[in-house]
């Protein structure tokens, strides 16, 4: 069962809020009606929730499908792309006709005809940096469908800053894993997780590696499943869990995951508290010029920077080095008017991401000559 000391996620019930089910909905959901722990007021608190989900793929085609079968009164459905005849594999929700037209909007009817009590709101965009905020304020949790890591950073810390759970799914060949991702509720976001994003290209995405179509729709239902659990309040969630699902063995292993102090969105003090460039986060596109210093060319300009280590101690341990100060990334926001303004900054970390986004960060603050040490500390060693 839920704690009860997480909060009732209804607090912001969109309007106008449905004061009963109707005489049709009885019918439609009466094993809904008939289940212990679930029962009318569950139901009404299903027709009364909105929903977010981030992609009408692979994952979000059976999410969307067995939300509004179970009955949610709102679904937010954002996705940029098309239906072509690869994704019918694995995308239910659509059919050979439907290729070529865009996928939220056919999915949008697709789920009208099942419920039609439902509302859905159609967004044939990406989502992104500059509309996330906005995009996911006026619902009660997101559900990321996504197959890229720039929008999985982007999901789970909008979550964190929105106070919103973010239901997290992934697929790989045969391999899924689902988590809810909620530092609100006491469970960690996907940073703690994953603090540093893979190196770009060595995970390969669904089109060059291929997915079994039946896993997508099984990590989507268990997606659609945490949504109703968190919903409703029933059962007992996977906050601060994450279930890994390998289908050619069947088998299900459960993994234990906590937050992380120093994480710099949802830790103690973050140092990330709005979008940032995710894409340049990841490594897919390249940083303004300017921004990184080539590991060649440090040691006959290193005189002429103040030497900023952005490193957790424990990286000082395993490499040590001798900067001019050192400020862990997730103080350094705080700390930024202690630092000199009469010499250029040069961040370090280990691998040259966190010093990356530490450059961006004294740039916005007026350091306007910060750079980055390409590779980080261990392109030196």
């Amino acid at each position: 069962m839920i704690p009860k000391e997480i909060p009732d996620l209804k607090t912001d019930i969109p309007t106008p809020a449905p004061a009963e089910l109707s005489t049709s909905e009885l019918r439609r959901f009466a094993r809904h009606l008939s289940l212990p722990g679930l029962g009318y007021e569950g139901q009404l608190r299903l027709k009364r929730s909105a929903v977010l989900v981030l992609g009408a793929g692979g994952l979000g085609c059976p999410a969307l499908l067995y939300l509004a079968a179970a009955g949610v009164g709102r679904l937010g459905i954002v996705d940029a792309d098309t239906i072509s005849l690869s994704n019918l594999q694995r995308q239910i929700l659509f059919d050979t006709s439907d290729c070529g037209q865009p996928k939220a909007t056919t999915a949008a009817r697709r789920l009208r005809d099942l419920y039609p009590e439902i509302t859905t709101d159609v967004f044939a965009e990406s989502f992104t940096a500059a509309n996330a905020l906005t995009l996911a304020a006026d619902y009660d949790l997101i559900i990321d469908c996504t197959d890229n890591f720039p929008t999985r950073y982007l999901s789970s810390d909008t979550g964190v800053w929105l106070k919103k759970p973010v239901i997290y799914g992934s697929i790989h060949q045969f391999e899924g894993q689902v988590s809810v991702f909620a530092p609100h509720l006491g469970a960690p976001c996907y940073r703690c997780m994953f603090p540093i994003p893979p190196a770009p290209g060595s995970v390969p995405d669904c089109n060059t590696a291929g997915v079994l179509g039946v896993l997508a729709g099984l990590i989507g239902t268990l997606q659609a499943a945490e949504a109703i659990k968190l919903l409703t309040q029933t059962g007992e969630p996977l906050l601060g869990r994450l279930l890994h699902a390998e289908t050619l063995g069947t088998r299900f292993r459960e993994f234990k995951l906590r937050r992380d102090p120093a994480c710099p969105v949802c830790g103690e003090n973050p140092a990330i508290t709005a979008p940032i460039d995710y894409d340049l986060f990841c490594g897919l596109t390249a940083p303004p010029s300017g921004l990184e210093l080539p590991p060649s060319q440090f040691a006959a300009t290193r005189h002429r920077h103040f030497l900023l280590d952005v490193r957790e101690p424990w990286e000082h341990r395993l490499l040590p080095f001798p900067a001019d100060r050192w400020i862990p990334w997730q103080d350094l926001e705080s700390q930024l008017p202690s630092l000199p303004r009469d010499r250029p900054i040069l961040a370090l970390c280990r691998v040259g991401l966190r010093s990356r986004e530490a450059a961006l960060l004294l740039r916005q603050h007026g350091h306007l000559q910060a750079i980055s040490l390409t590779g980080g500390l261990e392109s030196l060693a």
